[in-house]
């Protein structure tokens, strides 16, 4: 049986809490604030807005030039397979082809990472793409969006693709 262990009481102490009044701003006879006043080191301009309210401009939906599901499973098996270089299943040099030389050396910088660290434990859920949104603004570009499954855990991925001598490579890449 293990003897029951008691601790000494905390010692009490005194918490002092120091208070800033804030005046309150200058307002004119009609009740309206006369002049801006500042909050810590945000501006707050509190005056009535001018009349009439400026325009903005109306948005309109872009048509897309190439058809995205024509690219949605190219986009999906790369996406799958830079996930696999980022969980270290695949090897970064298999990449090479299909992207550019700054995100090639993001994915070979991780991928290095991962190598001195002692890689990941052999017995692990892989991680495996769920969803993948492709918009192509230009028929020479498209720009994708994946939902990627890790476990439990969800992550994103956004990437950019061009056009580059007859097939797609990634210019650009986020990995949230």
């Amino acid at each position: 049986m293990t003897p029951h262990v008691t601790r000494p009481p905390r010692p009490r102490t005194a918490a002092l809490a120091s208070v800033t009044r804030i005046d309150r701003p200058p307002v004119d006879a009609d009740g309206r604030v006369a002049m801006a006043s500042t909050q810590g080191a945000l501006a707050l301009d509190l005056a009535p807005l001018p009349l009439p309210l400026p325009e903005t401009p109306e948005l309109r939906l872009v048509a897309p030039t190439e058809d995205p599901a024509r690219i949605q499973p190219w986009a999906a098996r790369f996406a799958q397979a830079v996930v696999e270089v980022l969980s270290g299943d695949r090897s970064v040099t298999q990449l090479i082809r299909w992207t550019d030389e700054e995100v090639y050396a993001q994915l070979q910088r991780r991928a290095d990472l991962l190598r001195r660290i002692g890689g990941v434990p052999t017995l692990r859920v892989r991680p495996q793409v769920r969803s993948v949104h492709v918009m192509c603004p230009h028929d020479q570009i498209a720009e994708v969006s994946v939902h990627v499954r890790h476990g439990q855990r969800s992550r994103c991925m956004a990437a950019r693709l061009e056009r580059f001598r007859g097939h797609w490579r990634c210019v650009a890449l986020e990995i949230g």
